[in-house]
């Protein structure tokens, strides 16, 4: 078997090729670089995260893609995968529980005021805040897929009155569910602080804009852990200027690393971490592509195949 991969991340490279190997012992897994084709070596199977055009149109040998990620934005824009080409995403890759403390994180820091107390120790003041009342403080979860659910649950546990909101209907326990267009905003009027989770797609991209955080409760806080095009970004700075966005959590942006005159920098209600919120942990991942490799094999159906009309 002949494995083929590739990384937009060069620096951990060796580290996955080593993961890989150890999780898939029989197979000949190899780094992919310019000019590799299937002409002179043919593959397999291709792992990778955002790869250049260039690979995937050298390689229509392939059997499957396996995608380093929950998010396949990256690949579907390149419109080279065939239909008929198997897209595979990482379920989880140990991503749930970091996205999980990290949401928690942010909303904690929120409800507890500690945004405020940041800013205000920065100007040396002692001036202790009236605390919010956890009723009020509703959180949403737009979009729960296996992160959004986890999130949600990890909530729960602090007693935060959890809702969400997916494209198509979802159940899930202690969560007031909303689904489709037509519930969304009633689904952002409930919302405090607002997490977005939706995956990229051309249905979602902008969804983050003047209106919908508009719905919002004056006073809102936004929390971005899914992509940087699912904000408008110029639309979030007249909202904070005039309250009706308290402040807002930013870990992805549409160019990336965030250029350094961007205006967010500057601004104090706004938390900017590098892309962080949650990394896929290489040797859980790499056992999983071995698994769904090995179904695959036995021509049986693997979970995390993309639907290439939603997009996800």
């Amino acid at each position: 078997m002949r494995i083929l991969f590739q990384t937009a991340d060069t620096a951990s490279q060796d580290a996955w090729l080593r993961d890989l190997r150890a999780a898939l012992p029989d197979a000949d897994v190899r780094l992919w670089q310019s000019g590799d084709a299937a002409s002179a070596a043919p593959a397999d199977y291709a792992v990778v995260w955002k790869p250049p055009f260039e690979m995937l149109r050298a390689h229509p040998e392939l059997k499957a893609v396996f995608n380093l990620g929950a998010g396949v934005d990256a690949i579907l824009q390149l419109n080279v995968v065939p239909e008929h080409l198997p897209l595979i995403r990482i379920d989880d890759g140990g991503m749930a529980e970091q996205m999980a403390e990290f949401a928690v994180q942010a909303t904690l820091r929120y409800y507890r005021r500690l945004d405020l107390y940041e800013q205000q120790a920065r100007r040396g003041e002692w001036k202790p805040l009236p605390p919010f009342d956890k009723a009020d403080f509703g959180v949403g979860i737009l979009g729960l897929g296996v992160l959004g659910q986890r999130i949600a649950e990890s909530l729960q546990h602090f007693g935060f009155k959890v809702s969400g909101w997916s494209r198509t209907p979802r159940s899930m326990p202690g969560v007031t569910s909303h689904a489709g267009a037509a519930q969304l905003n009633d689904f952002l009027r409930s919302a405090r602080v607002l997490v977005c989770m939706v995956p990229l797609t051309p249905e979602t991209a902008g969804i983050l804009n003047r209106e919908t955080l508009s719905q919002l409760p004056h006073g809102a806080y936004l929390i971005n852990l899914a992509r940087g095009g699912h904000l408008v970004e110029a639309d979030l700075p007249p909202l904070l200027a005039s309250g009706r966005i308290a402040g807002a959590t930013l870990d992805v942006f549409r160019e990336e690393p965030l250029p350094p005159q961007h205006p967010f920098w500057s601004d104090p209600r706004i938390a900017i971490t590098p892309h962080i919120s949650a990394l896929t942990v290489r040797d859980i991942a790499a056992r999983q592509i071995a698994e769904k490799i090995a179904a695959l094999q036995r021509g049986e159906t693997v979970a995390g195949l993309v639907d290439r009309k939603r997009g996800y």
